[in-house]
């Protein structure tokens, strides 16, 4: 086996020498995986191959020789239990540098290499899934040699956090220096580029607001000569216009799979610093067993454990809600049951257990329960939330089993209702019961299923619909008073979506 460890900047002794450099590949998915995107420096980008067949690669011409001394691989969850590291010197003909076997995939540092060439290349042989192969980030470090230009700029100092505002970060570094001339500079957000700059400074905007980012910058010399990364440095967005309890909300979350989208949406969790942490469902899968959550789960949205308000989704009664049930403990039962309710500050949240009405049932317990919880409710705004959306624009459509839920929520003139079920995000104007806009006495609706699993793209916006999109993230929301509002923040940091102020009823 060789050394599995997380992604960490080269040295100044190791250069990063794939990053942006042209690909070749036996074959991809699609034009949304091309080769690529195994070298943008974004982990979440990818290469995937076609599926089903091995042998499959991907190779990366370096743009000259090279002595190359590590390979770093950041596996999706289709990944390569067998492969092979080799290089060549015109990218025809091959010698194997490493053979690796018994990979588990995640993050593969193949280290202590003493190998030469132009070119390297990842050569799959054996594939740990029915799928294809795919990467995140393929990394090949070393040093250039041969003719021309080959040494890399110094890593850049002094980087600095200059100012911010509610929804951008300002950055100064001190020049680095280079035997030839600096050419330009690299901007790491969270480790991943997100801008270049000609210059010493940048400001990174369209931001989530009252949220934390690391900062790392990178120069690079005429000749594509990388440098190492600078020292990180932390900044952060100023809250926003108010200063209101703010939660988290997300459901369908973690897949199988170490690291994975939901281990993205959970580092925007620790940003966000939120007072409680809303799910909506399915927040495992496979089947959402107690194994399955203490592997995947607990290690990145389990950080949250304490503060989260959960909700079953149909993943969870895969399992008879078992493992969901153990995980949680008290916290999914707090009142015996799967459906609960609990005030934030003027705020009443209803957090309910959609399967049963969705498996065909009526689930008049529930229903009683919700209407009594409704009736007995003091607080001047009532928010709902559950798994499967009463109305939907996704490929699951409208869903007329829940219909009983919205119906109760209707008559104490709720304000908004959250759900999950189909994987993408989407946020309604106020419907009344036959799913037609009434402003004045309809229910707003947000799904939110962007947590971490596959995103479903088969979008058909339905009436009302204000916004739409299949990207991952998570929705920052903020209560004031008898106000709210949300931000929705994608895996770079970026805001895709806002809305509010509303005032409740």
């Amino acid at each position: 086996m060789f050394v599995v460890q997380p992604v960490v900047p080269a040295n100044a002794a190791e250069n990063l020498l794939s990053y942006n450099k042209p690909t070749t590949t036996s074959s991809i998915e699609d034009a949304s995986f091309a080769g690529n995107y195994a070298v943008d420096g974004d982990a979440a980008t990818r290469w995937a191959s076609a599926e089903g067949s091995d042998p499959q690669w991907i190779s990366v011409d370096l743009g000259g020789p090279a002595a190359i001394t590590k390979v770093k691989l950041l596996w999706e969850a289709a990944y390569a239990s067998e492969y092979k590291v080799q290089t060549s010197s015109d990218g025809t003909s091959w010698s194997d540098v490493k053979s690796v076997t018994g990979s588990d995939g995640t993050v593969d540092e193949v280290a202590g290499l003493s190998a030469s060439g132009q070119y390297v290349r990842i050569y799959g042989t054996k594939r740990a899934t029915p799928y294809g192969y795919s990467l995140f980030e393929l990394e090949v470090y070393g040093t250039r040699s041969g003719g021309g230009d080959v040494d890399p700029p110094t890593a850049p100092a002094g980087l600095r956090v200059t100012s911010s505002t509610a929804d951008s970060v300002s950055l100064a570094w001190d020049p680095a220096s280079d035997n030839v001339g600096v050419t330009g500079y690299e901007i790491l957000r969270n480790g991943n580029v997100v801008a270049t700059s000609a210059t010493t400074s940048f400001a990174d905007t369209g931001l989530a607001s009252g949220t934390g980012f690391t900062y790392t910058v990178r120069a690079r010399d005429a000749a594509g000569n990388l440098s190492a990364a600078s020292a990180p440095v932390q900044g952060a967005t100023q809250p926003g216009g108010s200063n209101g309890t703010v939660l988290v909300v997300a459901g369908d979350i973690a897949k199988p799979e170490l690291p994975g989208e939901h281990t993205k949406t959970a580092k925007l969790i620790e940003g966000i610093k939120p007072s409680y942490v809303l799910t909506v469902g399915d927040n495992q899968y496979d089947n959402g067993t107690l194994s399955e959550y203490q592997s995947y789960y607990d290690k990145t949205w389990g950080k949250f454990k304490n503060i989260t308000r959960p909700t079953p989704g149909n993943h969870e009664w895969y399992d008879q809600l078992k493992g969901y049930k153990a995980y949680f403990g008290s916290i999914a039962t707090p009142q015996g049951k799967p459906y609960y309710s609990y005030d934030v500050g003027d705020f009443h949240f209803v957090a309910l257990d959609s399967d049963p009405l969705t498996d065909g049932g009526s689930d008049a317990a529930q229903l009683a329960w919700l209407r009594d919880d409704l009736a007995r409710n003091q607080k001047a705004c009532v928010v709902g939330y559950w798994h499967h959306p009463r109305f939907n624009s996704g490929k699951y459509g409208d869903d007329k089993s829940t219909a009983p839920f919205w119906t109760e929520l209707l008559k104490v003139r709720a304000d908004l209702v959250f759900g999950g079920h189909d994987h993408h995000y989407e946020r309604i104007k106020p419907l009344n019961a036959s799913g037609k806009v009434d402003e004045a006495n309809g229910i707003r609706t947000a799904i939110v299923g962007i947590g971490g699993d596959s995103l479903y793209t088969q979008i058909k916006p339905r009436v009302g619909v204000e916004k739409s999109f299949a990207k991952h993230g998570v929705m920052k929301l903020v209560l004031n008073g008898k106000s709210y509002s949300w931000e929705i923040i994608g895996t770079d940091g970026k805001v895709l979506d806002k809305a509010g102020p509303y005032t409740c009823r």
